[in-house]
């Protein structure tokens, strides 16, 4: 089990992660980590929604071991909220998956980073 407190601190480690990335002008790979921040800051909601200490490991609860931001954005039970008044913001974070480690197409720009990297971190305080 994971406590929802470490879920959140990782969260936060992972953005300064990709603010370095942003930094050392390694777009890409800052996009993809603050994706990970997303992702752990929804399942630390789900737990409150839930009223959860912990986020599940075991197989019973596998169907929370997702990475899909729009299932776990509906499962957190704050859905409408984001899409209603976050809607730009969530657009721009949900397009995010960890199979893009995968993609070798044109590379991100430092302005796409830049905007993601800030509707995430919005995301992420609201969450």
């Amino acid at each position: 089990m994971i406590k929802v407190t470490d879920l959140e601190t990782l969260a936060l480690e992972r953005l300064l992660d990709a603010d370095a990335l942003i930094e050392a002008e390694r777009y890409d790979g800052a996009i993809y980590i603050a994706g990970y921040a997303i992702e752990l800051v929804l399942k630390a909601r789900i737990c409150k929604t839930l009223k959860w200490t912990d986020f599940p490991e075991n197989q019973d609860y596998r169907s929370f071991k997702i990475h899909n931001l729009d299932v776990l954005l509906h499962l957190s039970g704050i859905e409408n909220e984001i899409k209603t008044n976050y809607f730009a913001d969530w657009s721009l974070a949900s397009k995010w998956n960890p199979e893009n480690r995968y993609k070798t197409n044109a590379p991100v720009s430092k302005h796409a980073a830049e905007l993601t990297l800030k509707s995430i971190k919005k995301l992420w305080v609201i969450l």
